[in-house]
């Protein structure tokens, strides 16, 4: 789904034969045909997002198999909620 989701934010801020709105000589030639960077930034963003939640999932498991030695919840006697 969150694949999914990029694919539809960067694809909204797509333009057909755009350019890059940071090069200065062709925005002053031609001023219509731009793509939109705010779709693009907020997929970057949401990848990062993406990466931290994962990577602090890995460090949550990887502790609690430091702590208890396995990772089956049934064995995991002292687990609290």
């Amino acid at each position: 789904m969150d694949t999914g989701v990029n694919v539809l934010l960067v694809s909204l801020g797509y333009v057909e034969n755009g350019n890059a709105p940071i090069l200065t000589s062709i925005i002053k030639n031609n001023s219509g045909a731009f793509v939109d960077p705010i779709p693009q930034a907020l997929v970057l963003t949401a990848i990062v997002i993406g990466v931290a939640i994962l990577a602090l999932g890995l460090a949550v498991t990887i502790k609690i198999y430091e702590k208890y030695g396995t990772l089956d919840i049934s064995k995991i006697r002292g687990l609290k909620w």
